[in-house]
């Protein structure tokens, strides 16, 4: 009995603790909630930089996206008009948190691919009604450059659509350079922020990569602005968080957006902490071409 009595005793006191930890785990996500409010407030809000209209930062708004990219997209196509309501998204993690999720409830239809099984699983879970009614078309690939059109010819994806994005954390620069046949409108691609303009970075192409969370992958933002004039795309901005960069096709640029169209002016610093406060890249060296 007095086993037991002891037993019931340490029970009670350990369900104690666990509350405990985790009145504070909430505690301090609210601290970090809030240091970021503030720090937005400050740096972005009250930014004379941000203040030009023409500048897209001003309009960034998170519903299924990492950051303010739900935000800057609709921003983008309010100023350009949208003609197909169709999307290409690849490396959308679970479906939850991409580029494009926002966009399926506003009646949008397009296509992911993504390699990982277990997020192909979760998206077949938690998008299941979008995937009957065929407003998304799922694709469980590995993407590489030598693969990216025949999977976009095999979905019969219209060779111009509104948007691409692209986030797979290694040979974004090299698959973008490889889609020739296909015009999207808007196109957004990570960018690896921590090479500034006018260093020109890209990470030598290699088909074994898997992300390892450093600060090896992707291409500095002053190569891909190089590589999308040599497309005809232009530069328009990069989310705030120092994330993503987005590209409009030449023609439909005008006068609607922050000139100059170059990664001087809209390079944004790497600012992971707004993304997740435990998401970051560790420093590293590797294999690179300044292309």
């Amino acid at each position: 009995m007095d086993f037991l009595r002891r037993l019931r005793t340490n029970y009670r006191s350990w369900l104690g603790s666990l509350n405990q930890i985790k009145s504070l785990q909430d505690y301090s996500q609210r601290l970090v909630e809030f240091e970021i409010e503030a720090y937005l407030k400050t740096h972005l809000d009250q930014n004379p930089r941000y203040a030009d209209p023409q500048r897209l930062n001003q309009y960034e708004r998170k519903v299924y996206s990492q950051c303010g990219e739900d935000g800057i997209l609709a921003e983008i196509f309010q100023r350009i008009g949208i003609e197909h309501h169709y999307f290409v998204e690849f490396g959308v993690g679970d479906g939850l948190e991409n580029n494009t999720a926002y966009l399926l409830i506003q009646h949008w239809k397009g296509l992911w691919i993504e390699a990982n099984p277990v997020f192909v699983d979760r998206i077949k879970t938690h998008l299941k009604a979008a995937i009957v009614q065929h407003h998304l078309h799922l694709k469980p690939a590995f993407v590489y450059p030598e693969n990216i059109e025949i999977f976009l010819d095999e979905m019969q994806v219209p060779e111009t659509f509104d948007l691409l994005s692209i986030d797979i954390d290694g040979n974004d620069y090299w698959v973008w350079q490889a889609i020739t046949k296909y015009r999207p409108r808007v196109v957004v691609i990570e960018y690896n922020a921590t090479y500034p303009p006018p260093i020109s970075w890209v990470m030598t192409y290699n088909p074994n990569y898997s992300s390892s969370q450093t600060t090896y992958f992707g291409a500095s933002l002053f190569s891909l602005e190089k590589l999308a004039a040599q497309k005809g795309y232009r530069l328009v901005g990069c989310s705030f968080s120092g994330v993503n960069a987005f590209f409009v096709r030449e023609d439909l640029v005008g006068d609607r957006f922050c000139e100059p169209y170059t990664a001087l002016n809209h390079y944004e610093p790497p600012r992971y902490f707004l993304v997740d406060r435990n998401v970051g890249h560790a420093r590293a060296f590797g294999e690179f071409e300044q292309i």
